[in-house]
């Protein structure tokens, strides 16, 4: 009788835990991923006072560094599942040699960047189209802050370091840390010192330098404490760099997609552009929500292949595609209540509003589809599986670009636009299912 009253309450038990550890997870990583964009709109809100050039001039090199950077996002996803896949194993010090690896593979590329950006600041500033009163300004912010790139991308690593070894709560309080310090670095040197544009690029470089310096500090404290080497491995760097070229072909894929959709909403006329930056905005905001919950499956999927327990990553993995669906729509009812008072905050033009108010009806309905497409490329990372995802990233942008295309061609607005982004998104959403539904992700031990 106790073997059959128990049974029932095993799986109950397993959810619990489940649920738990994403929790634990997801919700400091929210808080961390919503601190990052703050730091672009600090620095317009007080650049912003000194003029329209000046805010015009950081809006072009902002957009920049978002890019530069965000190409490399895959430091911190390839490290995540590195380290927690030995986490999973039980070898602390070989999770913290491996994350070491990913940071010595950002300050080289750091250093790369460096060296293209600084002497081609003028041509990339003039490649994107500033003019000629933003473009001084563009410069001189880009050029400083081009400085802080290594910085930048250490950060990356070392928070993917922290959430392969479970802990999403320090990346949170370093990047909260970070944008005090930048908010207040910034006041002081733009208006204090009189150093207008320079000062607030000049207050970023030193945020994002002390960010690094507290994360370096974190890593190397667990390396004394394991025993773990610090000295710079080629061969170890050399894995992290091609356990990160599939996740950058994933990334690069998805930027194309991005940038063919604002292409063809600019297209479509002034009302339709306006109204897709507005939509854009707000379906970047949502992704937080839901990339959060892929950063708990990354860390928590790569542990439990480490350890070879096969099982508990399928489990975790029906977990988590349920808290996406219901992340999904518990965003999209939100959406859709908070419209009528979603869009003056952006716009007083009745036109940009019709345009963009049946496109969010879109957004709101896709809200589960994305759910499941988020928590699904965050078990394929934390598993490792990087060149799937570079794959079924370019078969999604094969299937997208001549749908969107179209739609101008066949004189769509900005609806049916949106309509190819929740048709992208369900291809994203088949092909990861597949391949999930496959098993073939699943690979143990210490090292995929």
């Amino acid at each position: 009788m106790v073997h059959m009253t128990q049974a029932p309450a095993r799986p109950k038990a397993a959810r619990r835990q489940h649920d738990r550890e994403i929790v634990l997870l997801a919700v400091p990583a929210f808080g961390a991923l919503v601190a990052e964009p703050l730091f672009v709109m600090a620095d317009s809100a007080i650049v912003g006072h000194l003029g329209t050039a000046q805010l015009a001039g950081l809006g072009v090199a902002s957009a920049l560094l978002m890019t530069a950077v965000s190409v490399f996002v895959f430091l911190a996803y390839a490290t995540t599942a590195a380290v927690a896949r030995r986490v999973g194993a039980g070898d602390l010090a070989s999770a913290i040699r491996q994350g070491m690896d990913g940071i010595w593979l950002a300050l080289l590329l750091g250093a790369a960047v460096v060296a293209v950006l600084l002497p081609t600041a003028p041509a990339v500033v003039d490649l994107f189209g500033a003019s000629e009163t933003a473009a001084p300004y563009a410069i001189t912010y880009l050029r400083i802050s081009t400085l802080g790139i290594p910085a930048m991308l250490v950060v990356l690593a070392a928070t993917g370091v922290l959430r392969g070894l479970q802990d999403t709560k320090t990346p949170l309080y370093v990047a909260v840390g970070g944008f005090v310090a930048n908010g207040v670095l910034n006041v002081v040197l733009v208006y204090g010192a009189g150093l207008g544009i320079a000062g607030s690029a000049w207050g970023t470089v030193i945020a994002q330098f002390s960010m690094a310096a507290v994360y370096l500090a974190v890593v190397l404290r667990g390396a004394r404490r394991h025993g773990a080497s610090l000295r710079p491995d080629a061969a170890g760097i050399r894995a992290s760099a091609q356990a990160g070229v599939p996740l950058l072909v994933r990334t690069l894929s998805l930027r194309a997609i991005l940038m063919i959709a604002t292409a063809v909403a600019a297209r479509l006329g002034d009302s339709d552009i306006a109204a897709h930056q507005i939509i854009l905005s707000l379906w970047s905001l949502l992704a937080f929500a839901l990339d959060a919950i892929a950063i708990a499956g990354q860390a928590i999927i790569g542990r439990y292949l480490g350890a070879g327990d096969t099982e508990g990553a399928r489990e975790v993995c029906r977990r988590m595609v349920q808290w996406g669906i219901a992340a999904g729509v518990v965003l999209g009812i939100v959406v859709i209540l908070a419209r009528p008072a979603f869009l003056p905050l952006f716009t007083s033009d009745a036109t940009v509003k019709d345009a963009a108010l049946p496109a969010l009806v879109l957004v709101a309905l896709s809200q589960p589809i994305c759910g499941i497409v988020f928590v699904l490329d965050g078990v394929l990372m934390g598993a490792g599986d990087g060149p799937y995802l570079a794959w079924a990233m370019l078969v999604t942008l094969a299937v997208f670009t001549p749908v969107a295309l179209l739609v101008p061609a066949l004189g769509g607005g900005l609806t049916a636009l949106w309509a190819t982004m929740t048709l992208m998104m369900t291809v994203r959403m088949l092909t990861l299912w597949f391949r999930t539904r496959s098993g073939r992700w699943i690979v143990t031990g210490a090292a995929r």
